[in-house]
């Protein structure tokens, strides 16, 4: 033990005592020891900065930007609902299908984020089915801490053990060198949790904040929108072909508004905005919001060649991802006041339809259009959700007051899920056959879901997540700390002599339940920083290959279920699923023990030392 080397290890000692207590975040502890490690002359300011250069960290922010990717465009989602489509009755089956699922997508980006993607999936599919929400969440956040066992870039600790490997001079990991583990491990984990989640007997239910959100079924029920929507398709010998949207005046002559225009394509039917200047075409179908329209619609379709289309849902609720509503107030120093909406160019203004109107708490149905507005008045409109999204007061004279419930639910991107889908395909075969470096693959992957328009730059800057990459760097020099100062060589004699003549099974035992226990209080990024080096060290001292020995710890480092503090992962969960502290480790304890156990029988069958 030198001086050196003491004040190093006084140094991970104070950071790992800042992340069991939490106190200042994680991010800030890494930067303080960016700052004070350069003090104690073993490493450089250079060297402590270096990380920010490192290849895999820019790979792990361009995997954020393909996991955002994958969300923005439904891909993520429309996985949830086939869950919810194929479950049935079956709660065997839901939570089967669910872990399934979640450790699917998690095997390709952030269990973090796959994790609070599928919260909201698994509470509605606790609401439809009747199941309780403490049964479906911890199992959900085992199968997305056990999707880091599968693949190489499924979680942040296998890329760190990878690129220790390649620091030591050796071979690294291959893509899906974790798969044969992590499918085991799965199957073990289903098949626990089947058993275990009957332990989580539903506790009292905690006093939850109900969302104040209305539904849209809530609003065409109160502004009593039943019966005015109707579906118009251009015919081949309409005269309205060819023509601007303006030689149909409904709004004037009937009191109808159209509020968009369906119009066919090669990859199903777009929804395009209804101006006066769009030109209809044949197999346009108009979406018509018609009160009181009675015989005048027959009239219309006979005059103009029009054919009714079916209704799919109430008040195209079936296109929810592209025509939203929203309720909005008319402010005192509005310059609506006293006008009519047609008088006021609400449309040409706001690209908005007013659909209904309340005042105070008396709901105005009839003459909508020729009602002047007053102060306070509050306004249901409809159209695009872009539309909406712009409703600014200062030149539309309106406040958005509410959203519906559905808003959350609406999609950034449309139509571009194949396109996401493809995009990965391809950034993994490159991985996968090492035709290119595993960052470059992944820019290349970042760059064309912005070329084909399933991320935008705005987005691809917030997808990433930068405390967990400042974490990373500021984690990463106490590893060549601890190197030059004998740190890793005084661990790693340290576990040779506790397993003095043990075989390599015990030692792996060892490695795995140190790097296990160490990452109940650090985080799993940290863990693998500290215990990587360690283990490769173990290895060369036992004469071994060093790949068991990594794999040991990266698969250690995902095995995070005993404590809620673990992972981000289980922290997402504790309060929809109204967890406490004992129910980690009382359902968690078991299945680690259980996973170390089959960590230590396969890894020395399948990666011999």
């Amino acid at each position: 033990m030198t001086g050196e080397l003491a004040i190093v290890l006084g140094l991970l000692a104070a950071a790992i005592l800042m992340f069991g207590i939490n106190r200042p975040r994680m991010d800030a502890v890494a930067l303080i020891m960016l700052v004070a490690l350069p003090f104690t002359g073993v490493v450089t300011v250079g060297e402590t900065l270096s990380g920010f250069s490192d290849p895999n960290i820019v790979l792990i922010a361009a995997l954020f930007v393909l996991g955002e990717g994958l969300v923005r465009t439904g891909v993520a989602r429309a996985l949830g609902d086939w869950v919810i489509r194929r479950t049935g009755s079956s709660e065997t089956l839901l939570v089967i299908l669910l872990m399934a699922v979640v450790c699917l997508v998690g095997s390709f980006m952030s269990s973090t984020a796959v994790t609070a993607i599928f919260i909201p999936v698994a509470l509605r599919i606790s609401k439809t089915t009747g199941t309780s929400a403490r049964g479906l969440m911890m199992p959900l956040s085992a199968a997305a801490l056990v999707s880091g066992m599968m693949t190489l870039v499924a979680t942040t600790p296998n890329l760190i053990v990878n690129a220790e490997l390649l620091r030591q001079g050796e071979d690294g990991l291959g893509f899906f060198a974790f798969t044969p583990f992590g499918l085991p491990i799965l199957a073990v984990a289903i098949t626990y949790m089947l058993v275990a989640r009957r332990w989580l007997r539903p506790a009292e239910p905690a006093a939850a904040a109900t969302s104040t959100a209305p539904s849209l079924a809530r609003w065409i029920e109160q502004y009593k929108l039943a019966n005015r929507e109707h579906r118009l398709q251009v015919t081949a010998s309409s005269p309205l072909v060819g023509e601007p949207l303006s030689a149909i005046d409904l709004r004037g002559s009937a009191g109808a508004s159209i509020i968009a225009i369906e119009r066919p394509t090669r990859r199903g039917r777009s929804l395009i905005e209804a101006t006066a200047s769009t030109e209809l075409a044949a197999g346009d179908v108009l979406l018509v919001d018609w009160p009181d329209a009675g015989e005048a619609i027959e009239a219309l379709r006979s005059r103009l060649k029009l054919e009714a289309v079916p209704l799919a849902g109430g008040y195209f609720t079936d296109r929810t991802q592209e025509i939203g509503m929203a309720e909005v107030l008319v402010p005192a120093d509005s310059d609506f006041i006293g006008q009519t909406v047609i008088d006021a160019k609400f449309r040409t203004r706001t690209g908005l339809n007013v659909i209904g109107l309340r005042r105070g708490a008396e709901t105005v149905s009839s003459a909508l259009r020729t009602t002047r507005l007053h102060v306070g008045d509050t306004l249901l409109v409809v159209g695009r959700w872009g539309d909406i999204e712009k409703i600014q007061p200062d030149h539309a004279g309106i406040v958005l007051l509410r959203l519906p419930s559905e808003a959350r639910d609406v999609l950034p991107v449309q139509g571009r899920a194949v396109h996401a889908v493809a995009i990965l395909a391809l950034v993994i075969v490159l991985m996968v056959t090492g035709w290119v470096p595993n960052v470059q693959a992944a820019l290349l992957g970042c760059l064309l879901m912005g070329a084909f328009g399933c991320i935008d730059l705005p987005g691809s800057y917030r997808a990433i997540d930068w405390k967990t990459l400042v974490l990373i760097v500021g984690m990463l020099p106490f590893s060549t700390a601890l190197q030059r100062t004998g740190g890793v060589d005084l661990a790693a004699d340290a576990l040779m002599a506790a397993t003095s003549g043990a075989g390599i099974r015990v030692v792996l035992a060892a490695l795995f339940a140190i790097t296990m226990c160490l990452g109940m209080f650090v985080s799993n990024t940290a863990t693998a920083i500290l215990m990587a080096p360690v283990a490769i060290a173990v290895a060369g001292d036992l004469g071994a290959s060093p790949k068991p020995f990594a794999m040991i710890v990266a698969l250690a480092a995902s095995t995070a279920f005993v404590t809620p503090v673990s992972s981000p992962v289980n922290t997402l969960v504790v309060t929809p699923g109204n967890y406490t502290f004992g129910d980690f480790v009382r359902i968690g304890g078991p299945l680690a023990v259980i996973v170390l156990i089959l960590s230590v029988t396969l890894v020395p069958m399948l990666l011999p030392p």
